[in-house]
């Protein structure tokens, strides 16, 4: 009995000092971004802007980038009414001199880079037979192409400071394939492949890297995805799941999560339930998931004749999307810049 009790106190003393040391090591990663330099890609509108306004928040110096010069002077105008010290570039990720340019001028304008979040993204939702190597092509080049260009842009700079924080936002689309989002979830898997490779090669320089796997969101970019074939039920049934609370998580609450695992240098962040659930039910009963996956390509839209155009959320409305059950949605469209 004493032996027994004996043993049952070193495990207890040895859990608890674990314990102490692992929040020991938890607050020693853990980054102060009052005054940080802190780079958005995909800064202008949905979750790249919900995180600049976070950043901001605790006193970043932030640098948006996107394509289209509007969108980010009207994020910027926001952000500075708000008293954030922000600078916008117009930048397109897949172009690597751009980045390079882009990259250069902000290393010089702020003295430092601390933090990298890849944001930019782009979805095209269709089955199979209506998409083409275009859309696998520009797919690439946004989700795999454009973070390893900014990787390699703003790497230097950390290691001469020692020290960084790398977010690479993924999906769960980059963990488990669905239908209908075989571009993105291809592109996606490589970046989840990239930001899993840097967190193991930069960890000696003091460069943190976080792979973050969202599931849905409802930030309101469902209205600027690109849909083909039977593009308005596409449309329909891409906005009523990305929208629904039951599936999709508050943008706001999905971005405090990613700034707290950038703050602590976290290797992997699942955003909401479902997706947790997905995860696991493909890893743990991969022929379930198989068959599930299955089924739902069968009862989404089929594949249209001539229906190889993109058209954008926009321009696919009906009388399901958008509605009273897209509302939140549409809500969080406007909030965030998306219209």
């Amino acid at each position: 009995m004493m032996k027994r009790l004996k043993f049952c106190t070193i495990g207890c003393g040895l859990a608890g000092a674990a314990l102490v040391a692992a929040g020991i090591s938890r607050q020693m990663r853990r980054m102060d971004f009052k005054g940080a330099s802190v780079v958005i890609t995909g800064g202008s509108r949905g979750l790249g802007l919900e995180l600049a306004r976070l950043f901001a928040a605790e006193g970043a110096k932030l640098s948006l980038l996107a394509r289209d010069v509007d969108e980010l002077e009207r994020a910027g105008l926001e952000l500075e009414q708000q008293g954030a010290d922000v600078q916008v570039y117009r930048c397109d990720v897949a172009d690597r001199r751009e980045v390079e340019q882009t990259v250069a001028a902000i290393a010089a304008a702020r003295g430092r880079i601390d933090v990298l979040v890849n944001n930019a993204g782009i979805i095209q939702v269709a089955p199979a037979e209506n998409m083409d190597l275009n859309d696998y092509d520009a797919a690439m080049k946004i989700h795999t192409w454009g973070p390893l260009y900014t990787i390699l842009a703003v790497t230097p700079h950390m290691k001469r400071q020692r020290g960084g924080r790398i977010v690479n936002i993924s999906s769960i689309g980059g963990l488990v394939s669905v239908p209908h989002l075989l571009p993105y979830c291809m592109s996606k898997f490589a970046l989840t492949a990239l930001s899993d490779g840097m967190r193991a090669e930069l960890a000696r320089y003091g460069i943190r890297v976080t792979t973050v796997a969202p599931g849905l969101m409802r930030t309101g970019s469902h209205v600027r995805a690109d849909f083909k074939g039977q593009y308005r039920k596409e449309f329909g049934w891409f906005s009523l799941s990305g929208t629904n609370p039951l599936f999709s998580a508050n943008s706001r609450r999905a971005a405090r999560e990613i700034v707290a695992a950038c703050r602590y240098g976290k290797s992997r962040l699942i955003i909401s339930l479902p997706a947790k659930l997905l995860n696991l039910t493909n890893a743990a009963l991969p022929g379930l998931f198989a068959s599930g996956a299955r089924l739902a390509a069968r009862v989404m839209p089929g594949p249209a004749a001539g229906g190889n155009r993109l058209h954008s959320g926009l321009e696919s409305t009906s009388a399901v999307s958008p509605s009273i059950l897209t509302r939140l949605g549409d809500l969080a469209s406007r909030r965030n810049n998306e219209v």
